[in-house]
């Protein structure tokens, strides 16, 4: 079976606005929808509402996106990973009581795309980068740090973009 992708916000904004604007790089965002719609990448709904608060083009496009296209977080497995994710967070001694408070407010989508990519074996695409070996309690995890504890896979959007064949 091929790889399914779980799309973070910033492998979304971050190209909008710096690497592949949607009137310089047209042909990013026709490639990528497809991939939407064929359940290749998944946009999960706490993603597309973080997108959704601004009103430009990246919110326009994913808007425009099917509903059956957006990953619902509610979802028993899902809901059930997402717990662990945050008593993972609660019970580490690397991470803070404000991590766990961090993680735990309804508009951060990190802690739903592990549940979601550790329940049903997605693999995550984001820009953000580990924070390496902590020494200290730590007040902001990092998607990918949690994500390799869970077992999750994890990918920039470029790695995707070589392994699905876009061209620019």
């Amino acid at each position: 079976m091929s790889k399914k992708y779980l799309i973070d916000a910033n492998s979304l904004i971050r190209p909008s606005r710096a690497y592949y604007p949607f009137d310089f790089a047209p042909s990013f965002w026709q490639q990528l929808h497809p991939k939407i719609s064929l359940d290749k990448i998944a946009v999960l709904d706490k993603v597309r509402d973080e997108i959704l608060k601004e009103t430009d083009e990246l919110s326009a496009w994913i808007s425009d996106l099917p509903n059956e296209c957006i990953l619902s977080t509610q979802d028993i497995q899902i809901i059930q990973m997402y717990r662990d994710v945050l008593s993972f967070i609660q019970q580490s001694d690397q991470y803070s009581e404000a991590a766990l408070r961090l993680w735990s407010r309804e508009n951060i989508a990190d802690p739903w795309l592990i549940a979601v990519a550790a329940a049903y074996d997605y693999t995550i695409l984001s820009f953000e980068q580990s924070a390496g070996r902590i020494t200290t309690s730590s007040n902001n995890p990092k998607l990918p740090d949690i994500a390799r504890h869970f077992h999750v896979a994890y990918t920039s959007l470029f790695d995707m973009m070589r392994q699905e064949c876009f061209r620019l």
